[in-house]
């Protein structure tokens, strides 16, 4: 079988390891499907607790489980025996103790050449485990102090241990997302909320919605192992790379993140297709006549948003999607002060826990900073554009397009460090383009200072 394995992997270029992981993550998409079939709400938190485990144990080996058991327990304990401070306890020791992991595994080395480990699924985990617990302490709370997403999500009753470690180990989400809450768990499970039955008709089938995703994992897949061997990473190590021009290595760097991105589209298209089937990415039913039923819960990333974004203010809504909305939810809201508007410090502090979330690489830290430059120069774009008068159309038109080319260039100036993870290579990188992803963005920082944007005002209110 091991023999086999090793055959199978070398003919498609990959490590045993991380062959054994995509059989795994594929196999989630059946497992999930039969989850259908469990009788009673205890048997179905059974069986999405065995099933994490044992996908888990066939991919990773038994240390995969233990290593997911210490911050399930901190999480629930805090929940237990201190409910008024459990979400700011779990979030600071769960993230310790992923930030711990992060160091003695190195996971991003490892998955550059090609390996595999369980942190990827420990940092999904993370996210389950905090966003539980801050929940359960949000119920605690008056419910007019809180936002519309603490009204929707928080916990009034302390979840059951099975329910628990369901919730937490459900295969569907287990290896790479998309991060769901608590509640709508529960909900799906007991057959309640939107998953109740309703005027508008029985529970969709989910089978067309898991087809497209699965047609779409394919074609993801298909692209990037064409893409790949043009544009590998090793490239910007060789001295051909030195010897191009500017123009020449900012489009290489361009295209090794265009390709780079078709792999996460790759994983997140299975993962939508294994939550769809299992009733789970069920999201509510569309306004229309006859109304159609929506899928928004399992989706973690819209391709063609991500490509053609016209602003970089937009990408956290397209680009996993799911772990953004936590951000929003559990970060950035969350530090805003009552009375407020929120600005750059919430907006970087968000990109620093999420640089710390995919681990401690220098590379990592170097792109979610960017990430809060890029953004906060897309929208001094975004506010001139507004302050041009409707009757200069092509201007606005131009400013546009302006944002649009700003976003592609600095996304994929911005992520070679994500791709490359060490700090000399990554500086040497970007200044093999005279860092110009970072110039731009601080510059039109700078200019907005300088050029502020006044709302355009119409001819008859002047008239006035």
């Amino acid at each position: 079988m091991e023999l086999d394995m090793e055959t199978t992997a070398a003919s498609i270029g990959v490590s045993v390891a991380v062959l054994r992981f995509l059989l795994c993550f594929v196999a989630t998409i059946p497992v999930s499907f039969l989850w259908r079939f469990v009788p009673g709400r205890l048997p179905k938190h059974v069986y999405s607790a065995f099933s994490g485990v044992l996908l888990s144990y066939l991919s990773f080996g038994v240390s995969s489980n233990l290593l997911f058991l210490l911050p399930m327990l901190l999480g629930y304990a805090a929940m237990v025996l201190y409910r008024p401070k459990c979400g700011i306890i779990t979030f600071f020791l769960s993230f310790g103790y992923l930030i711990g992991c992060h160091v003695y595994y190195m996971s991003g080395d490892a998955w550059k050449e090609g390996g595999i480990d369980a942190t990827g699924a420990l940092m999904v985990l993370t996210l389950k485990v905090i966003s539980c617990a801050i929940n359960y302490n949000d119920g605690l709370l008056k419910e007019e102090d809180l936002r519309e997403a603490q009204k929707k999500n928080r916990l009034i009753k302390l979840p059951s241990l099975i329910e628990y470690l369901g919730y937490c180990l459900f295969c569907g989400s287990h290896f790479a997302g998309p991060v769901f809450e608590m509640k709508d768990y529960l909900e799906w499970t007991e057959g309640k909320g939107i998953w109740a039955h309703s005027d508008k008709g029985p529970s969709p089938s989910p089978y067309g919605a898991t087809l497209r995703a699965i047609v779409q994992a394919v074609i993801c897949m298909a692209v990037y192992l064409y893409l790949v061997p043009y544009h590998p990473l090793s490239r910007f190590s060789e001295p051909i790379y030195q010897e191009w021009g500017f123009w020449r290595r900012l489009s290489f760097q361009y295209m090794s993140g265009f390709t780079a991105r078709w792999k996460y589209y790759f994983i997140w298209s299975i993962s939508e297709a294994s939550i769809i089937i299992s009733g789970l990415g069920f999201s509510g039913w569309t306004e229309s006549s006859p109304p159609k039923p929506k899928w928004d819960r399992a989706k973690n990333v819209d391709i063609l948003g991500v490509e053609l974004a016209k602003s970089s203010v937009v990408l956290p809504l397209v680009w996993n999607i799911q772990v953004s909305t936590w951000l929003r939810h559990y970060v950035y809201e969350r530090l805003i002060t009552k009375g407020k508007k929120p600005g750059f410090f919430q907006l970087l502090a968000t990109q620093t826990v999420s640089a710390v979330w995919h681990g401690l690489y220098p590379g990592y830290m170097l792109f979610f900073v960017q990430s809060a430059l890029m953004i906060a120069g897309s929208r001094v774009i975004y506010r001139w554009e507004q302050a041009i008068p409707t009757n200069m159309g092509l201007v606005k038109k131009a400013l546009v397009f302006i944002n649009f080319a700003y976003t592609l260039m600095v996304l994929n100036y911005s992520a070679v460090g994500f791709l490359v993870l060490n700090l000399p290579e990554s500086l040497a990188l970007y200044g093999s383009v005279y860092y110009i992803g970072t110039v731009v963005p601080i510059t039109l920082i700078l200019l907005s200072y300088i050029i502020p944007a006044k709302p355009a005002r119409s001819k008859a209110r002047k008239e006035q």
